[in-house]
């Protein structure tokens, strides 16, 4: 044992400024992990319906183009993007699931 922890204890403030610190990190860390997560999840719950509606959209601009008899260029760019959304979506899905992790 040595000499210097016998003598050189904390004070009761030094303690009790320690204990405040230790915690207030904790209590900041469990702040950030809480937001963090809820954004994730926010994210994960729209992504479906983000998915439906862009598939929407492309469903009435085909419509549009084609009673108004022009090319529905945005139509067929935007399908692209939502495929891809899509096979994007599935594949994290079915990684997750059968694996545990994304990729």
């Amino acid at each position: 044992m040595h000499p210097y922890l016998i003598t050189a204890k904390p004070g009761r403030i030094r303690r009790v400024l320690t204990g405040v610190r230790v915690w207030s990190v904790r209590l900041l860390a469990l702040t950030v992990m809480s937001v963090l997560g809820a954004a994730v999840l926010t994210v994960r719950c729209v992504r479906p319906v983000i998915n439906y509606l862009a598939s929407l959209a492309i469903y009435i601009e085909l419509w549009a183009a084609q009673r108004l008899g022009r090319l529905p260029v945005s139509g067929l760019v935007g399908a692209g993007i939502t495929d891809e959304f899509i096979r994007e979506f599935h594949r994290a899905r079915t990684a997750t699931a059968s694996t545990g992790s994304p990729r």
